[in-house]
C-alpha cells in the first residue's frame, strides 16, 4: 500500500517531487499560474511542508512515486462564509494572507495529487485522498476541501462545467473519473469555481507552451485545456480561465 509522507520529515524527497519527471505529467501552461508562487516559491513552501507530501511505496521508501500538496487556511470567518469562486487561486491567496496575519487555520484544501503512470489505478488515488483527510485530522483541522480539475473535461471544452459536473453514471456517481473518486470516498460537490485558475501571457508564450499557432482573435481550443483560451492578437495576449469543482470532504474524528 502506498504511503503519504510529509516533506517536513523527508527533505531527501523534496528534489524528487519537484523534478521534471513530475512536471512533465502536466500541460506546460498549467505550471504558469502566477498565484502558485504563493505556495510553491520560497519562503512560502517552507511554511507548508507539513501538508506537502511525497507518495512512496514502503518497499522502496527512497523513491517518490507520486506527490500531493494541500494548504491549510481559515474558513468560516467573516468574508469567508463560502468557498471562493476563484477556487484554486482563491484558496492559495487566502492561505497566504492567513500566514502573513498569523491566523490559525481550521481547514485544509487539496491542491494537487499526481501519481506516476506506473502507480495509477488499483485505488491509489483514493488511498492518497484518505491519507490527506487523515492528515487534516492529525493537524486538528475541522474541514477539508478540494478544487477538483475533472480528468476528462478537456475532451469537451465548450460544455459548461456546471453541466459537465452534474453528469452521473447508472450508479448515481459522477461520470467524470476524478470527480467519481472524490465522491466515492465520501466527498460532496459543493459548487463550481468558475475562475479557479487564471493564466495570462503573451501570444508567443502561449504558442511555446502549447505548440499551437494562434492566428486569429477569439477563442482557441488547446490540448489539455478544460475550456477555450481567449486570444487577442491586437493586444498580444491570451488568457485561460479554468473552472474547477469544489468538493467538501469529511475529516475523520
Amino acid at each position: 500500500m502506498l504511503k503519504l509522507v510529509p516533506l517536513r520529515g523527508r527533505p531527501d524527497l523534496r528534489a524528487q517531487v519537484f523534478s521534471e519527471v513530475f512536471l512533465a505529467l502536466w500541460p506546460a501552461f498549467m505550471v504558469e499560474d502566477p498565484t502558485a508562487d504563493l505556495f510553491f516559491a520560497q519562503p512560502h513552501l517552507d511554511a507548508c511542508l507539513d501538508t506537502a507530501f511525497a507518495v512512496v511505496d514502503p518497499a522502496r521508501p527512497e523513491a517518490a512515486v507520486g506527490r500531493a500538496f494541500a494548504v491549510p487556511f481559515t474558513f468560516g470567518v467573516p468574508g469567508r462564509e463560502n468557498l471562493p469562486d476563484a477556487g484554486w487561486d482563491g484558496v492559495v491567496r487566502w492561505a497566504h494572507a492567513d500566514r502573513a496575519l498569523g491566523r490559525a487555520p481550521n481547514a485544509l484544501s487539496a491542491l494537487e495529487i499526481t501519481l506516476l503512470p506506473s502507480h495509477r489505478g488499483r485505488g491509489a488515488s483514493r488511498m492518497v485522498l484518505d491519507a490527506m483527510r487523515q492528515r487534516a485530522a492529525e493537524l486538528g483541522l475541522s474541514y477539508m476541501f478540494a478544487p477538483v480539475r475533472p480528468t476528462m473535461k478537456h475532451l469537451e471544452p465548450f460544455v459548461p462545467m456546471q453541466e459537465y459536473a452534474a453528469r452521473t453514471g447508472g450508479d448515481g456517481l459522477p461520470a467524470d473519473p476524478w470527480l467519481r473518486v472524490h465522491v466515492r470516498v465520501g466527498g460532496h460537490i459543493v459548487k463550481i469555481a468558475p475562475i479557479s485558475m487564471v493564466i495570462s501571457e503573451t501570444i508567443t508564450d502561449w504558442q511555446r507552451w502549447t505548440g499551437s499557432q494562434f492566428i486569429a482573435t477569439g477563442t482557441v481550443v488547446v490540448p489539455s485545456a478544460l475550456v477555450p483560451v481567449h486570444v487577442s492578437l491586437e493586444q498580444n495576449h491570451a488568457v485561460y480561465i479554468e473552472p474547477n469543482v469544489w468538493v467538501r470532504h469529511v475529516v475523520p474524528v
